[in-house]
């Protein structure tokens, strides 16, 4: 669901065919006034779109075109070729990015609120609440959800993605409340986002901001199995601070096209264990596992990329973190090193089965030096490894005898299990270990430093771009940095004076909501708290 004037190039009823029902909706047989707009121009970068996917024939279905064997497509008549990547001036929407074809009950428009402009914007939670109020917008909505549903062979549940921070926390709200009433028992899991930096100077989107983040996150824990915030920013409260950064990403925080990549990167990292076709951990489960005692709110956290040194082992990666937290919190949960995890799923992508254990890699060497027409040579060389590689303390040599637990393990799933363990011994855990990386072809912007090379850290000089995969590791964790986090952001609200933002309570929320929402605020924070720890 969108706005009016979001889609730019892209039809409201996708490219990938049309829907016949669609077009029997036009009934009129008398005489028609045809009236036209302007074409928005399209994306440079998607100027080459349909004829690299494909034709739309005659019937209305998108057909891939037909390839002779081995010449792969026509080159290009254009004079000047196409960028491989958008370039970050030509991004204002999500469509001008895109290079898939959606269904054509795909979006829904929300034609009363503009994308652009200064009026008529969707800017508080009582007007996302009002949209899916409107028969209109509920109609449509059920009618595309059913469609979908009855396509699917087993439903686990739904994932709901929507903005936290302006009135789409309430349309998100409405729409975890009708799933959770037509189908009880599913999963629900809820992805709220938000933006980066913002600028101290405006008050009104500052307090609106603060607000629709409060609402959306108790109306959403109340509906869904879990909720996660969704942030490169420092923190949910009113007091801006820097965005996070990674040690190996170069990225600009107040372009949305680069903080977008980098939140989808851990998105498809943590969901990965119930969208797998031979997962163990249906969806429900997960959300039982990290969200009991009331905890519906957790936080997710992602190393982008995990970083590998050449001639290491999985062991010997982690080992040399030793107790330094691994990854970079995304939830504007501020740092959780320190907190206590009660209950943390973890999934760590794209490390060669041969780098599982440091048995595994003394193996493949083996093969690797008897293959090589210059054995021998170079057996003996210790690596160096770059000041720059700040996570890294030492490199361990063939010589070295010395190990940690890591290394007695026999598989790499027992490494990644042993190493939770250590971190966190009091945590519920669930690991995971997929030897598929995350793709970061274009259109992923160009973010990685020039020392990584397909997820490797280097150890001469840089050569080249980082690849088109990498190794992640991503994390989702119930902790006691929540109870700070959500008791600090109703400390924020008693201190409001609404009386000042009367606008706010027009759209649709009274002061009685208020007064509710700051009780489930302080509960949902008290569920967070550690009984061990000796500070509030």
């Amino acid at each position: 669901m969108d706005l009016k004037g979001s889609l730019s190039s892209l039809k409201e009823e996708g490219a990938l065919y049309r829907d016949k029902l669609l077009d029997a909706a036009i009934a009129w047989q008398g005489k028609l006034t045809t009236h036209k707009e302007d074409l928005c121009p399209k994306n440079p970068y998607l100027q080459d779109l349909p004829r690299a996917e494909g034709v739309l024939s005659s019937d209305g279905v998108w057909r891939v075109k037909s390839i002779p064997n081995g010449k792969g497509l026509p080159p290009c008549t254009t004079a000047t070729p196409k960028p491989l990547i958008p370039t970050e001036g030509s991004i204002r929407v999500w469509s001008d990015f895109l290079r898939v074809h959606l269904h054509p009950r795909s979006i829904c428009m929300i034609q009363k609120y503009n994308h652009d402009g200064e009026t008529g914007r969707l800017e508080a939670f009582g007007q996302g609440e009002s949209v899916l109020k409107e028969p209109r917008y509920l109609e449509e909505l059920e009618d595309r959800l059913h469609f979908y549903v009855e396509e699917c062979d087993y439903l686990q549940g739904f994932q709901i993605l929507c903005d936290l921070h302006d009135g789409f926390s309430g349309v998100g709200a409405k729409a975890s409340e009708l799933l959770q009433d037509e189908y009880s028992g599913r999963g629900i899991i809820t992805w709220g986002l938000l933006p980066g930096p913002y600028n101290l100077g405006e008050p009104q989107k500052n307090v609106y901001r603060l607000l629709n983040t409060a609402f959306g996150l108790v109306h959403l824990a109340a509906h869904s199995s879990l909720v996660c915030p969704l942030s490169l920013g420092g923190s949910l409260g009113l007091r801006p601070e820097p965005p996070v950064t990674f040690p190996y990403l170069h990225y600009d925080a107040t372009l949305p096209f680069h903080c977008s990549a980098i939140l989808a990167t851990a998105l498809d990292t943590v969901t990965a264990p119930y969208r797998l076709r031979a997962s163990p951990v249906p969806m429900v489960h997960l959300a039982d596992m990290l969200g009991f005692s009331g905890k519906k709110v957790v936080a997710a956290a992602a190393a982008i990329p995990f970083p590998l040194i050449p001639g290491q082992s999985l062991p010997d990666t982690l080992a040399q973190l030793g107790g330094a937290t691994p990854w970079t919190s995304l939830s504007a949960c501020g740092d959780p090193s320190g907190a206590r995890c009660f209950a943390q799923s973890v999934v760590l992508r794209g490390i060669d089965k041969a780098r599982h254990t440091r048995e595994r890699l003394r193996r493949k060497t083996e093969r690797d030096g008897e293959n090589h027409p210059e054995k021998g040579r170079r057996g003996g060389q210790q690596r160096i490894v770059p000041e720059t590689c700040s996570t890294v303390s030492r490199v361990r040599t063939p010589g070295d005898t010395s190990a940690s637990p890591l290394h007695a393990c026999t598989t790499g799933e027992e490494v990644l299990a042993q190493y939770l363990q250590q971190q966190q011994p009091r945590a519920t855990s669930s690991s995971h270990l997929l030897l598929t990386p995350c793709r970061v072809a274009p259109p992923y912007p160009h973010l990685f430093s020039n020392l990584i090379q397909q997820g490797v850290v280097l150890e001469g000089p840089p050569v080249g771009a980082a690849g088109d995969s990498v190794p992640v590791f991503g994390a989702l964790c119930s902790s006691a940095s929540l109870h700070r986090t959500l008791g600090g952001l109703a400390r924020e609200l008693t201190r409001l004076d609404l009386r000042h933002w009367a606008s706010f309570l027009a759209a649709g929320v009274e002061q009685d909501d208020v007064e509710e929402l700051l009780q489930e605020l302080h509960s949902l924070a008290r569920c967070y708290q550690d009984s061990d720890s000796l500070v509030d």
